[in-house]
């Protein structure tokens, strides 16, 4: 029997389909102004910019605009590229321009599809950015994509890693931005501890596309970014410690390598107490007492470093650092370090140069820093297996527009093997026998340490092949654009090389690039394009011929997703191709998600070495694991926007506050009020309201007036004045009070009070922001034991937070008001706009794991003065010529202090 929602499908088509029918109907009035538009000029085209420009500030509503919008951007594009958008790509277009995801298969051309509702929403000059997954496709798509942007009359500004605050405030002010989805986040938070508006390097969150979208808002959103400056260094004890873990056995503690975790027994911590104080690390009480708290964190993450994180699949050793490996793309991840001290204990563990431990001082999720935005859309080839995180968290649509050509690829079922043995034989054969038929193949690994097991397998056989994983990713592009030739064997960690086309014959504007670079003589360089163009058409016939791309996946990913982009790389714009995974119960999702029995019915079902077994169940059976991940993580994810919300709404009190008083060109008014506020505090905890004279405490207010208002004054002989009330007192205070500030303004002079006034305010609240998002961080973790007492942890953070907000801003009341009251002028203060920002590194941690995601985690270059040539001498006057001054080495500025505590102050 049909349910009725199949009926209600079948009658009315799914949303999808009326969705599409909808921008169908758009893409015809799109398609009818062609004949006018490809009859311009180029000038008269590109004064179409200014044309809607004109229109929008009349009134016209940008939906309006839209068809003849799409229609300039597919003629600019055919111009200045040679390539003409399809009536599929301009459907893409309006689901990115409608704030939605366009689901599109790899190879349909989302980078050229972006254009469209890039320009659209360009038009009102408020900024759009173009969010990509890595450096090298930011650069890449903005040169190429700048062609059809500047023959528009639109500026195309890029942010990479790197770039000084000058370069990033010019790209930002451009009418396009891209940039990886790090260095946006990393900039507005750093932003944020500016000291000038005019300082900040972004602008206001308009509208942003981001490429990739499933990668940037589902994988990495399981994590925080973070931005950190060092603390001192603790090298001796991490050494100590990481020598005790060698020491215990596998009954000492338990691994739990689903939930990632391990956790010492009651033998286990017995033993390793023992072992400390026998070494002189414990010197008094139980590991678990308060005073050792530290120790206990340091044994937690040694513990972590050598049972959890395995060399060469979480992280390399390369020359004297520990390099952390992506565990989506496979990618060194040059610069990121685990935070929280675990790339200090694996740093112990291998033996390297320990980098000093750091402390927050600002922090974000990118769920929080993408919703900021106006509007927000993305495009992937996969999304829809995590549509209900779209839709739950970011408010996403994910609409699949259809392929310009129907998919050809054949996507055969899992052969699943008893031993990893096996299974690589049999990949071996197969490959062989692709070898022999001039078939490309694309092998899909999930690990370094995988890709190079099976690298080795191949060339015992003197198979040739490319590997392409972490260690080599600086070619890989360069790799996985050729691996479509015609008996080209390549293997892949994930997704490495994801946003490359592989096409079919070998990537003709690669091979162009590469091999006529140096030849000035025009003819010969024609001469040689029409030979490399030539031998492309032959040896894509014969890949065609062969079967098309054969993709051959070593193992299932815990994501659906990261499966079917594998596929993906296959197939593009109605090629042929092939997909087959092939599996073995040595895998790590069948051992830890699969079950103990298994096995041995494989054995009872007759299954004999080197056979397989095949069918659609197996298929399916293994989906249903792969969900039960993904909603899992899903639930990780929503856990962790749950707190962070929390944090959010008070980030986003302190970031709007600290703008407002670096708008302001006097914080006279605000200063007063803390001043005020700090008396009515003082007043009312000595001489609370309804109490009698006698039980006053005009001491205990004499004595904190004097400390914290610098004025030593007759309380006591006021509180014994027959009849005063509580309120005469507080009102004397103001005043004597608001006198001594006034005598302070004529001393120093009106114009230098205010920029000691807001440089005191902006230092002491960053001070207290960074001490309470490390309050935060331990009240996180503290609150999670709670749930025992059956008392629900994420009340009590919310709860607990808010008190701590209310302790940071009484503090920040009290230490402002110190700070200027007990002030003694002796010269003039440094304009505000010349403190330098602390030394800093951006961290993308998983709270789960430990593990770090952001792409070149030392910054310390963007927040401090760099000598560009080493040869320039040291001038104490100029900071340009300082270069990177150690924390603890004398300033250049002959000070005699430390450059920590002069020009290198954190607060």
């Amino acid at each position: 029997m049909v349910s009725l929602g199949v009926l209600a499908k079948r009658l009315f088509g799914s949303a999808n389909d009326r969705k599409l029918k909808t921008y169908k109907a758009r893409v015809e009035a799109i398609n009818a102004f062609e004949p006018a538009i490809s009859a311009l000029s180029d000038e008269a085209l590109r004064g179409k910019t200014v044309e809607f420009r004109a229109r929008l500030a009349e009134g016209t509503p940008l939906n309006d605009l839209l068809p003849e919008a799409f229609a300039v951007v597919r003629e600019a594009a055919k111009r200045t590229l040679g390539q003409r958008h399809y009536d599929t790509q301009l459907i893409g277009g309006m689901v990115l321009h409608d704030g939605m995801i366009a689901e599109m298969k790899t190879g349909e051309g989302k980078t050229l599809v972006a254009t469209l509702a890039t320009y659209l929403n360009a038009l009102p000059a408020k900024g759009v950015h173009v969010v990509t997954v890595n450096d090298y496709l930011a650069k890449r798509d903005a040169e190429w994509m700048a062609q059809v942007y500047g023959f528009l009359g639109m500026t195309t500004g890029v942010i990479l890693h790197g770039l000084d605050d000058n370069e990033r405030r010019e790209a930002y002010a451009a009418d396009i931005t891209y940039a990886t989805n790090n260095e946006l986040g990393f900039d507005y938070l750093r932003d944020n501890m500016k000291y000038q508006v005019g300082a900040m390097v972004q602008r206001k969150h308009h509208f942003a596309i981001v490429d990739e979208v499933d990668s940037i808002l589902v994988d990495e959103a399981r994590t925080p970014l973070i931005i950190s400056g060092p603390l001192d260094d603790k090298s001796e004890l991490y050494i100590g410690v990481d020598d005790v873990i060698p020491l215990i056995e596998a009954d000492d503690y338990e691994l739990d390598e689903k939930q990632r975790t391990v956790t010492l027994t009651e033998e286990g911590n017995e033993k390793i107490e023992n072992i400390l104080r026998e070494r002189g690390i414990l010197s008094s009480g139980s590991l678990y007492d308060i005073e050792n708290i530290t120790i206990v964190h340091h044994v937690q993450n040694a513990l972590k470093a050598h049972k959890l994180f395995q060399k060469d699949k979480d992280y390399i050793v390369k020359g004297d650092k520990v390099v952390i490996i992506d565990e989506f793309t496979g990618r060194m991840m040059e610069g990121r370090r685990y935070s929280d001290g675990l790339h200090q204990a694996l740093e112990a563990k291998e033996h390297v140069q320990i980098q000093p431990e750091n402390q927050t001082l600002a922090s974000i999720t990118f769920q929080n820093y993408f919703r900021m935005y106006d509007k927000l859309a993305g495009m992937t080839g996969t999304a829809l297996t995590e549509a209900d995180e779209f839709l739950d968290i970011y408010n996403l649509e994910v609409i699949e527009v259809p392929t310009n050509r129907p998919i050809a690829r054949i996507d055969e079922d899992d052969e699943v093997y008893r031993s990893a043995r096996e299974k690589y034989d049999a990949i071996v054969l197969e490959v062989e026998d692709c070898v022999k038929r001039g078939q490309p193949v694309l092998v899909g690994t999930v690990s370094i340490e995988k890709s190079e097991t099976l690298s080795e397998v191949l060339k015992k056989k003197k198979i040739k092949h490319n590997v392409l994983n972490a260690r080599y990713h600086e070619q890989e592009a360069h790799i996985i654009a050729q691996a479509g030739v015609p008996g080209a064997i390549t293997i892949a960690t994930n997704m490495a090389g994801r946003g490359t086309d592989i096409q079919l014959g070998g990537n003709l504007d690669m091979r162009i690039a590469d091999e006529t670079a140096g030849i000035e003589d025009e003819a010969e360089r024609k001469r040689k394009v029409d030979e490399i163009r030539a031998d492309i058409a032959t040896k894509k016939e014969a890949a065609l011929a062969a079967g098309g791309l054969y993709i051959i996946g070593t193992e299932r990913h815990e994501s659906r997703r990261i499966d079917n982009q594998l596929r993906g790389r296959s197939g593009r714009q109605g090629d042929p191709g092939r997909s087959k995974f092939f599996l073995s119960l040595d895998d790590d999702l069948m051992r830890i998600f699969g079950t103990d029995r298994m096995d041995g019915v494989l054995q009872k079902l007759g299954l004999k070495e080197g056979e397989a077994i095949i069918h659609p169940w197996i298929n399916r059976a293994l989906e249903k694991a792969q969900e039960k991940v993904e909603a899992r993580n899903f639930d990780i994810r929503k856990n962790l926007l749950k707190y962070d919300d929390v944090m959010n709404d008070q980030r986003r009190v302190i970031f709007d506050q600290r703008v407002e008083l670096m708008e302001a060109d006097d914080v006279r008014e605000t200063v007063d009020e803390m001043r005020h506020q700090v008396i009515d505090a003082l007043v009312s905890r000595h001489i609370p309201e309804k109490v009698y004279a006698e039980q006053w405490d005009a001491k205990g207010l004499k004595e904190e007036a004097a400390t914290i208002l610098g004025l030593d004054l007759p309380i006591e002989e006021w509180a014994a004045e027959e009849g005063i009330a509580d309120e005469e007192i507080r009102e004397r205070l103001k005043s004597e009070a608001d006198r001594a500030m006034a005598a302070k303004v004529a001393q120093s002079g009106p114009e230098l009070m205010r920029q000691v006034e807001k440089a005191i305010l902006l230092q002491t609240l960053d001070h207290h922001w960074r001490e309470h998002l490390m309050m935060l961080d331990y009240l996180r973790q503290a609150v999670g034991l709670r749930g025992y007492a059956q008392r629900d942890p994420l009340n009590e953070y919310k709860s607990e937070a808010f008190e701590l907000f209310e302790n940071l801003l009484t503090r920040l009341r009290e230490d402002v008001t110190r700070q200027l009251m007990n002030a003694q002028f002796v010269s003039e203060a440094p304009p505000v706009e010349e403190m330098p920002l602390p030394r800093m590194e951006a961290h993308h941690a998983d709270p789960l794991t430990g593990e770090d995601e952001f792409t070149g985690g030392d910054v310390a270059t963007l927040s401090r003065p760099v000598r560009n040539d080493p040869g320039v001498a040291v001038d104490p006057k100029n900071p340009a010529t300082w270069g990177k001054t150690a924390r603890n080495a004398p300033c250049p500025c002959g000070s005699g202090k430390k450059f920590k505590h002069c020009h290198g102050t954190l607060a």
